[in-house]
């Protein structure tokens, strides 16, 4: 399978799941016996309960993941086991409380008005053509390193100054995925030769440890008062500073990337579909908001909650572009799926979310049409979905601890974007998965901007009436 794996790398998410239709749904990937590499790989709904809740505790990330992961040393993501059971614990207790999630509520609202706004009627005055995946990277990276470190790093702005550790992220994103496809053998000596994509990722990592230990060094001299995560990890005097640094280091990935790249995906698909749009903005009519002397309208967060449309929209898009299209598990005793596959310890089974998504099995004949309506029961309420079903959060003991702060992002900025500008994608531009192991857009999302006006909504509405949320 190796040439046909080389020959598809750069549609590799598009290959495994026309692989997996035909099948169906599971295939065993076996790569040269030198390897010693041996991949299940599925999209079975039945096999993902089991190896997610029912017999959890068979299926670790394992040795091997957490050398796959290694820049994020032993932070909550790589570790098994008690280490992951306290780190867990903890996280959870802290992301629980009020302060917290007002602090993530006001982030999100100030530099979505204060930053993002300002930004995107810069490109609407000039008519340039800007990259909607670079502004939603530097808003998710300056948004989650305010929430985790209370550290605004200012990327957010006019001049799209440099941010040497966002770039050495999405080097190191790359690099990851080139470790799950080929031998631990083969890249490992690449690691040790300083050759190839292994001297790229440790460039990333030297870049990546030295942003997150200043950021650790100048948090240690603020005020004990802060409601970020880092502030409450540095009041427990036990934390050393490698474990914050993997902490940190840890959240910061996950929010940044993961989020950034809903709100890509989810502003590509509206951009076809523009009766979403008109049904959002119809949402956005009826909640309170603000205008600002600029004529901005801008919304707080919490109004969005109550949102049956816009949240079933960015589900949608989180259905056929989840952030991390594949979750890796190891095998610690042999066991037999659902699906009648046997797995013995040495087997490495992935899960593609990709694939599911697009699976007639599971989702019906309209799989890979964007439908926010399947989302809305017939009585107009958010219809339950099985987390096992929709895996973007993962689910069962390892279910995502940041879903409702990701929610709190997400309805933030689609929110403010669509109530205040009419986002078109520049014609002929290739939107396309990237090689990386999050759901990077390989060319960028070039778009041109402009501000929408009360007249251009009430149009909108009259084009695509009737609303309906019939499925």
């Amino acid at each position: 399978m190796l040439p046909a794996l080389l020959a598809n790398c750069h549609r590799l998410h598009d290959w495994i799941t026309s692989v997996l239709t035909v099948s169906p749904l599971n295939f065993r990937f076996i790569e040269p016996p030198s390897s010693g590499m041996r991949l299940f790989v599925t999209s079975d709904l039945d096999n993902v309960r089991h190896i997610f809740t029912s017999n959890f505790s068979n299926y670790p990330k394992g040795h091997e993941f957490a050398e796959i992961f290694g820049i994020f040393g032993d932070g909550i993501f790589n570790v098994d086991g008690d280490s992951w059971r306290r780190q867990r614990a903890k996280a959870q207790m802290l992301m629980c409380r009020p302060q917290f999630r007002a602090f993530v509520s006001r982030c999100s609202r100030d530099k979505v008005e204060k930053a993002l706004l300002p930004l995107l009627a810069h490109f609407a005055g000039t008519g340039e053509a800007c990259n909607l995946q670079d502004v939603f990277m530097r808003l998710t990276f300056d948004t989650t390193t305010m929430v985790v470190s209370g550290t605004d790093t200012g990327c957010l702005v006019i001049s799209l100054p440099e941010v040497p550790f966002a770039r050495a992220v999405d080097d190191a994103t790359r690099v990851l995925l080139i470790r799950h496809i080929v031998p631990l053998s083969w890249w490992k000596l690449a690691r040790r030769l300083g050759i190839g994509y292994e001297r790229t990722m440790a460039a990333a990592l030297r870049t990546c440890d030295q942003f997150v230990n200043e950021t650790i060094e100048k948090a240690q001299g603020e005020s004990e008062d802060s409601a970020d995560l880092l502030a409450s990890y540095l009041n427990d005097e036990e934390n050393a500073n490698a474990f914050l640094r993997d902490t940190i280091m840890n959240l910061i990935f996950a929010g940044r990337d993961a989020s950034a790249m809903a709100l890509c995906w989810f502003f590509y698909l509206v951009t076809k579909n523009p009766h979403v749009v008109s049904n959002i903005l119809e949402e956005l009519d009826a909640i309170n908001s603000t205008t600002t002397p600029d004529g901005m309208v801008t919304i707080d967060p919490d109004e969005l909650r109550p949102l049956v449309y816009l949240h079933a929209a960015l589900s949608e898009t989180l259905r056929l572009y989840p952030p991390i299209p594949l979750e890796h598990k190891s095998v610690l005793a042999a066991d037999v799926l659902p699906s009648g596959h046997e797995v013995i310890p040495g087997d490495e089974i992935v899960v593609s979310m990709y694939a599911m998504g697009r699976m007639e099995s599971v989702w019906g004949s309209d799989c890979r049409e964007f439908r926010p309506e399947r989302w809305i029961s017939d009585d107009g309420k958010l219809r339950y979905v099985p987390s096992y079903k929709f895996m973007s959060f993962v689910r069962g003991p390892r279910t995502c601890l940041g879903k409702d702060m990701a929610f709190v992002q997400l309805n933030a900025a689609a929110a403010a974007v669509v109530k205040n500008f009419e986002i078109e994608a520049v014609p002929g531009h290739t939107v396309e998965p990237k090689l990386s192991i999050v759901l990077h857009m390989k060319n960028g999302f070039m778009v041109r901007v402009k501000r929408r006006h009360v007249l251009n909504n009430l149009l909108i509405r009259q084009m695509h009436r009737p609303v309906s949320y019939e499925t």
